[in-house]
């Protein structure tokens, strides 16, 4: 999916102007005009920050609706939905934050993501802040999580679980790629 695209088309399905998008999420016009361009990918930070502008949830961005008909219950790892947009690093030292989504979320009360942050790749620089309770359980490397005042390396095994309106970010501090299973409810994210 190209991104720039998606955001100008659910813009202008909304009635925003940039002008008035950028005002909404704090951004430049320059800043929404590059990236529908696609020559600026935004951070999941700044994305979310733009799609709370919108109102629209990351999964109802990048929903890929479920077929009518039968419930869907299984999913095949390459039937999951890519939530995140950012490239950190630059030519061969590229590395892209991974956020994908089990199923169409806008359609279920739970948001499951298998979430891969290569080393030093992170959600962005600004605080993410949405709707409902996050949790979830690393499965491979080290990750800091900061959570409103708090800070904390979780090593494989260790999990969180908090109130998603708290201002968080997850970082990986390690050598290798972190590897963590989540959830949110509602779907928010």
């Amino acid at each position: 999916m190209e991104i720039g695209h998606r955001l100008r088309e659910v813009r202008e399905m909304r009635g925003l102007s940039q002008r008035d998008l950028a005002g909404r999420a704090g951004l430049t016009n320059g800043a929404i005009s590059l990236i529908e361009q696609n020559k600026s990918s935004p951070s999941v930070a700044s994305l979310k920050r733009l799609l709370d502008a919108i109102p629209m949830t990351m999964s109802q961005f990048f929903s890929e609706f479920e077929e009518p008909g039968s419930p869907k219950y299984f999913y095949a790892a390459d039937e999951f939905i890519e939530l995140s947009p950012q490239d950190a690093g630059l030519g061969e030292l590229a590395a892209r934050v991974s956020l994908r989504q089990v199923g169409d979320a806008s359609r279920h009360a739970l948001q499951m993501l298998h979430e891969t942050y290569p080393p030093g790749a992170d959600t962005g620089p600004d605080m993410l802040t949405h709707e409902g309770e996050e949790s979830g359980v690393v499965v491979q490397g080290l990750i800091e999580l900061t959570v409103a005042d708090q800070i904390r390396v979780l090593n494989p095994g260790d999990g969180y679980l908090f109130d998603s309106r708290l201002p968080h970010r997850f970082r990986n501090i390690g050598e290798g790629p972190c590897v963590i299973i989540s959830a949110c409810t509602p779907p928010s994210f």
